[in-house]
């Protein structure tokens, strides 16, 4: 009770402080406000400026030329790295004047080279490179320019070509005859661009693969085109087949095309990211022309340098395809991961998984050592070898088996089977043919006379019931340890087939 005056006098002595704290920051911000301005024939008295000098500094508005000013600072501004700041003046009531706001640059004037280079970044880089793509769109436009550059450089000696062709053919035909067999050129490249739309699928899980193999379709019919020169009397022939082949490449360039560069972009900017690939193609293309044109005048061999042109165009194409980092387990991918987590236990990351890709093979080639969603007469040779090993899948929706006389490994889909059994009978599938393998080169290297050793049916059976026990203890800790490295898997990128057995 005794110590309750003296809690009430403390009490009051910090009310009081409250207090004149805020009537000193009151009567600090109506001094701002007024500015401190005295009308003295029109001048601004010394002491006036200080409070508006304290204001600016705060406001950011620093510097000798602002400390006797009556500016004061509305917002700043950055736009690609430069920044301004907007300020207004005031008269000598502390009212904004009107048409009085201007901007102040706060950095220093470019020179014309810097200015020349920010030109030309606006349109060959994306808004916010490099953090708006990944690390990869980098070496992919340097390898795309480098193509488009070859492919225009060859542009100028094909068109050359075809048009001597034509004018030899012109000696032989009428104008009019000429005229239909440029157009009947142009109407098969079409068709055959319809007709190759049908593999639209593959598009998906091959992009790799059939983007490079639409590269090489391009510099084939570049060559036939060339042939036209050797014999102009089968231009029509000639020319109509290369043109079906550089349809068919356009399909492939034009199909594959959204889901590369959805691989680069971060964020919502597909739509920035493919503008600008496709404005640095076309810068590059013109540069090969361009020099192709002040080359061709000197009239130099045209095998010879077709060849040079053709190799430094295909190079480019693989350079570039294998550039690319897609985070999608495709049946090339796949067997990748599976390779290496059953040799070291992790599944490799993007940039190792899409670096160890294969991509100098045929998509539509069928023969693959692995056959997902086959029909039961490829994988089985009897009924024997079927009843022997189906127990073994009695719990699965999947029945994985090995064809010796074939020398593949088989993956027939229940028709129970859903998404996560394509994947594991996929995952199952590799293992299999990772223990075949193993086999085979135990035999080998023990029998070095035999070259090529295929296991008969009883051999295959033991390691059916092995890959079996390794399935069952390992596919989760696959589909754990693909997450963690980013991958994203999905059964159609594997292409499964049709067929299901009830």
């Amino acid at each position: 009770m005794k110590q309750s005056p003296n809690s009430t006098s403390q009490t009051l002595t910090a009310q009081e402080s409250r207090l004149l704290v805020r009537e000193t920051l009151r009567i600090s911000a109506s001094l701002a406000s007024n500015a401190g301005i005295s009308s003295t024939g029109g001048g601004v008295t010394e002491g006036a400026s200080i409070p508006l000098m304290v204001e600016n500094r705060r406001m950011g508005l620093v510097g000798d030329e602002f400390r006797d000013s009556s500016l004061k600072l509305i917002c700043c501004e950055e736009i690609d790295g430069r920044r301004w700041k907007y300020v207004a003046e005031r008269d000598s009531f502390g009212n904004f004047k009107n048409n009085s706001m201007r901007a102040l640059t706060l950095h220093t004037p470019q020179t014309p080279l810097d200015e020349l280079m920010s030109f030309v970044r606006s349109y060959v880089v994306p808004e916010g490179f490099p953090d708006s793509v990944t690390p990869s769109y980098v070496p992919y436009m340097t390898w795309r320019a480098l193509k488009h550059f070859f492919g225009g450089a060859m542009g100028v000696f094909t068109t050359q070509t075809l048009l001597s062709s034509v004018g030899i053919s012109r000696n032989r035909a009428t104008p009019g005859a000429v005229a239909i067999n440029w157009i009947l050129k142009d109407g098969a490249g079409r068709v055959g661009k319809m007709l190759f739309s049908r593999q639209g699928k593959k598009f998906d899980y091959d992009l790799k693969q059939l983007r490079f193999t639409g590269d090489l379709l391009m510099e084939l019919g570049a060559g036939v085109e060339l042939a036209t020169a050797a014999v102009p009397h089968l231009f029509l022939p000639l020319a109509c087949a290369a043109n079906v082949l550089k349809n068919v490449a356009a399909v492939t360039s034009t199909s594959t095309r959204t889901p590369i560069y959805k691989a680069f972009a971060k964020g919502e900017n597909i739509g920035d990211v493919t503008a600008k690939g496709e404005c640095v193609g076309n810068i590059a293309d013109l540069l090969g022309t361009g020099l192709s044109i002040l080359i061709s005048k000197r009239n130099p061999s045209l095998v010879t340098t077709f060849s040079l042109l053709s190799c430094g165009y295909v190079f480019s194409s693989y350079r570039e395809v294998s550039s690319v980092v897609l985070d999608t387990l495709n049946r090339a991918r796949f067997s990748v991961a599976v390779e290496s987590f059953l040799k070291t236990g992790r599944v490799p990351s993007l940039q190792e998984g899409n670096m160890q890709e294969t991509i100098f093979t045929l998509p539509w080639l069928k023969d693959r050592p692995v056959v997902l969603g086959s029909r039961f007469r490829d994988a089985f040779q009897d009924p024997g070898a079927y009843l022997a090993i189906e127990p073994l899948f009695e719990k699965e929706r999947y029945i994985v088996t090995y064809n010796p006389s074939k020398g593949k490994v088989y993956a027939l889909l229940k028709d129970q089977a859903k998404s996560d059994d394509i994947l594991k009978a996929a995952f199952h599938a590799n293992v299999l043919l990772h223990f075949i393998h193993s086999a085979n080169n135990r035999q080998s290297s023990s029998i070095s006379q035999q070259e090529d050793l295929v296991p008969t049916t009883t051999d295959f059976e033991p390691h059916v019931a092995e890959s079996c026990k390794m399935v069952s203890t390992s596919y989760g800790h696959f589909k754990n340890k693909a997450a963690e490295q980013g991958w994203r898997m999905s059964e159609s990128l594997l292409n499964p087939g049709r067929a299901r057995l009830h």
